[in-house]
């Protein structure tokens, strides 16, 4: 079955008024910004390593998860 087409202005009336306006939305193209990845190399120190490791290991979460929440809450505070 084909999608009605609508104006924007008809899409913004509607979103305005509560009605579901899912069925007029190609989600296959949707997209979070700025949330792509990519690999970057940090060199620790082993006493910063051995730490890390006691901490995620007592969160039960990898060490790269535990780095990456970390810097996540550090830079919200920055911004």
């Amino acid at each position: 079955m084909k999608k009605k087409s609508i104006t924007a202005s008809e899409f913004d009336t509607k979103f305005d008024e509560g009605e579901d306006i899912s069925g007029h939305l190609d989600l296959s193209l949707a997209a979070r910004l700025n949330q792509g990845q990519k690999r970057v190399n940090v060199d620790f120190p082993v006493w910063m390593i051995q730490q890390l490791d006691r901490e995620a290991k007592k969160l039960g979460v990898t060490r790269q998860s535990i780095i990456k929440v970390w810097i996540a809450d550090k830079l919200k505070d920055v911004v």
